[in-house]
């Protein structure tokens, strides 16, 4: 386990969240916001995990990582991603459809970005959503975030809203 809250646990992604994932990714919201990743299958979910979160656990230290009830069920993602494209580390999120506006992404989040600043260390984070994610900006201005620009991040994709969050020296 990562991090703790109340009511969830956050841990690294491993194979045995394939099927979980394989839902998560094709999920319409996931899709329309976040972007098809093409995981349609286990075998896709599980190259998926290696060559994306557990490759970046093992370069950076951090990645996105489940999110779950106490009980062990997977909900969402949420941690931090460092995209070549950006010069930030990057907060990321994503839940399942049953478990939207319960509050559980504010307190993933949260968590996450507390991680961020405490643990990590990190003078700042961005995230990046499409324009029409009014519930994603709502919940980084809930974190802190600003808005600080709309820019093309992946090249010949649409251009995407930046939101950024300093923290204080310490």
């Amino acid at each position: 386990m990562i991090l703790s809250t109340p009511r969830l646990s956050i841990r690294e992604l491993g194979d045995a969240d394939a099927t979980f994932i394989v839902q998560l990714l094709n999920d319409p919201a996931f899709i329309r916001y976040v972007g098809d990743k093409g995981v349609r299958t286990l075998a896709d979910a599980r190259a998926y995990l290696e060559s994306g979160p557990r490759a970046m656990y093992t370069e950076f230290g951090f990645g996105l990582w489940a999110v779950t009830l106490t009980d062990e069920t997977p909900i969402g993602i949420c941690g931090l991603l460092k995209r070549p494209v950006l010069d930030d580390v990057d907060l990321g999120f994503a839940m399942l459809p049953a478990f939207r506006r319960e509050g559980y992404a504010l307190e993933a989040a949260s968590a996450v970005v507390a991680h961020a600043r405490d643990t990590l260390r990190l003078d700042r984070l961005v995230a990046i959503t499409n324009p029409d994610n009014d519930a994603s900006a709502q919940l980084l201005a809930q974190l802190g975030f600003n808005f600080e620009k709309t820019a093309t991040v992946f090249p010949g994709a649409p251009a995407l809203k930046l939101f950024s969050t300093s923290f204080q020296k310490r």
